[in-house]
């Protein structure tokens, strides 16, 4: 497989990124849950030049009907719709391939920093061309991210009170509202966790490769490897701190 194309179309995507007409056209999916030109754009752009290249490999994607299948693409064309819509700028193209189970590639691209974390199933990881590694912090020296879940609020008092719980024991706490960045952001060492109790598979599917291929370790809330067939819940980390995050959020659960 030719990876260097699938990554350059990932690129190119970032002009329909720079359409101002299309950010402007949203839509609500439901409660703070936003759809954009963009993402159903980006969506049916990569799915179209990625058929022309392997015809035979599945697509599965956030904007579009359809389902995990072996081998199959899962895309989120834009991870972070809420922050795209209000121009923060910490949104990502996430793509990853799923094959004989795994993911077996994967890539996070920020169209606004252009910023491009790769990863290949036992190649290492890579931010612009560069090896990346995850830190080797212990909690009480981590920054943490969360998600808290903005379509599920009902769910935010368990899930600030377990983000209190860790923030007295960690530096301090963040959220970028990107799964596949946070992945990234621990990948290169940026940050040193992550948790969240609900994500679709194309939320992790690139991230959680290159993460592992820097360092780092990630797991569902009972400590068992990510499903792809299936929303889960998710602990991501430097490895270190990974069972003290782990124990944490079992106290709350």
């Amino acid at each position: 497989m030719d990876y260097k194309k699938v990554i350059a179309l990932v690129k190119r995507s970032r002009e329909i990124v720079k359409n101002p007409d299309a950010k402007k056209d949203v839509h609500m999916k439901g409660e703070a849950d936003f759809v954009t030109a963009v993402d159903t754009g980006i969506s049916k752009y990569l799915r179209e030049e990625l058929h022309k290249l392997y015809p035979d490999i599945g697509f599965f994607s956030e904007e579009e009907n359809g389902q995990l299948s072996d081998p199959c693409w899962i895309l989120d064309p834009i991870d972070g719709t809420t922050n795209l819509v209000y121009g923060y700028e910490m949104s990502s193209i996430s793509l990853g391939l799923y094959r004989d189970g795994k993911i077996v590639f994967g890539i996070v691209y920020n169209p606004f920093s252009r910023r491009t974390y790769v990863a290949r199933l036992g190649k290492g990881a890579f931010l612009n061309d560069k090896p990346i590694h995850v830190s080797d912090r212990p909690l009480s020296e981590s920054i943490i991210e969360f998600g808290a879940g903005s379509t599920r609020k009902e769910e935010a008092a368990t899930s600030f009170a377990i983000a209190k719980d860790i923030f007295m024991k960690c530096v301090d706490i963040r959220r970028i509202c990107s799964s596949a960045l946070d992945l990234c952001f621990i990948a290169d060492g940026r940050i040193d966790g992550y948790f969240e109790k609900k994500l679709k598979p194309w939320d992790l599917a690139a991230g959680s490769l290159i993460l592992q291929e820097a360092g780092g370790k990630i797991t569902d809330y009972d400590g068992n490897p990510i499903d792809f067939s299936k929303p889960t819940s998710c602990i991501a980390s430097n490895g270190i701190i990974h069972d003290s995050i782990l124990e944490t959020i079992k106290k709350h659960n």
